[in-house]
């Protein structure tokens, strides 16, 4: 059974899951915000984890700032979705306003292609599923534990909202067909683990959800 960490930093309240295997004394680490390295760090050090993979559900500046100091720091290995590589290795120029500090970049990285799949993490000793949820951003993705009925579901999706179309590589009616099939799909009992804002599940969602919910308008 994973342990889910859940750590919100930076300027613009960003969440990341540290999930760590007791058994293994492996740990993941769901995106990477401004200010993560040190509580991140900290955890694993309290906890007695080793950062084995860093996954990012995409590439908003949000979501990355960290990444490269963690990287490393813990020396785990980053994957990412061949269509969001672009901000990751030049992040200074996809910021969409200025910023008051510099983020890294990052050139050492695994990318993801296609659809969907399995990813194999904690050297080894675990599988991660994974969806494309393009519509937030081109490469954005959903990691799935199938076993805990678990979604990391970055901006995708959030409780009662979905995420902003409204900046490059946005596309509304993408991002809504990307959570009806590819996240509404899963069981209601999936709880979602939004970049933002507080837990809920699939089937809050599907029901509620204002915009792409049974009675969305």
């Amino acid at each position: 059974m994973f342990n889910v960490l859940t750590f919100e930093c930076g300027p613009v309240a960003t969440n990341c899951y540290l999930v760590g295997d007791d058994v293994s004394g492996l740990a993941f680490l769901v995106d990477t915000p401004k200010d993560s390295l040190r509580c991140v760090t900290e955890a694993l050090t309290e906890r007695g984890w080793n950062l084995s993979d860093i996954l990012l559900t995409h590439t908003h500046w949000d979501h990355t700032a960290d990444c490269r100091e963690l990287q490393s720091t813990t020396g785990a290995r980053v994957v990412v979705h061949e269509a969001d590589v672009y901000r990751l290795t030049d992040p200074m120029a996809h910021t969409i306003w200025p910023l008051p500090f510099t983020i890294p970049a990052v050139q050492t990285f695994e990318t993801i292609k296609g659809l969907s799949g399995m990813l194999t993490i904690l050297a080894g000793t675990a599988t991660m599923a994974w969806v494309h949820t393009p519509g937030h951003t081109e490469g954005g993705i959903c990691f799935l534990d199938t076993t805990n009925e678990l979604a990391y579901v970055g901006d995708t999706l959030f409780a009662g909202s979905i995420g902003r179309t409204d900046l490059p590589g946005g596309n509304m009616e993408e991002l809504c067909q990307s959570i009806k099939q590819q996240l509404f799909c899963l069981a209601d009992t999936y709880a979602i683990f939004p970049g933002h804002g507080p837990t809920s599940t699939i089937g809050a969602e599907r029901l509620m959800n204002p915009f792409v919910g049974l009675h969305a308008t």
